[in-house]
């Protein structure tokens, strides 16, 4: 049964193949693309989608500039260079 099943696609898949080739040029770039965008379609109803992402709020932006600023005072200034703490290399205990 199998065999039988998987004979006759290949044999739809070769005719399938064999009328393409018949088809003058433009019309073989029509039929591509109308499979494509039929692929397409067919594709995305099995992919997996997840919600879409919500946009940023200003309270999302607030928090963001707040982490910025506490940043920025851990850090040292050096005139106008700034040098953050975690960039210091631990003293050796020697």
């Amino acid at each position: 049964m199998i065999e039988k099943l998987f004979a006759a696609v290949v044999l739809a898949a070769c005719v399938a193949a064999l009328l393409r080739m018949a088809l003058k040029p433009h019309q073989q770039q029509r039929l591509d693309a109308a499979l494509r965008r039929a692929w397409a379609r067919c594709a995305g109803v099995f992919r997996r989608r997840g919600p879409p992402p919500r946009p940023p709020t200003q309270q999302d932006a607030a928090k963001v500039a707040e982490e910025a600023i506490r940043r920025a005072r851990e850090g040292q200034w050096e005139g106008n260079v700034y040098r953050p703490r975690s960039f210091r290399r631990p003293k050796k205990p020697h």
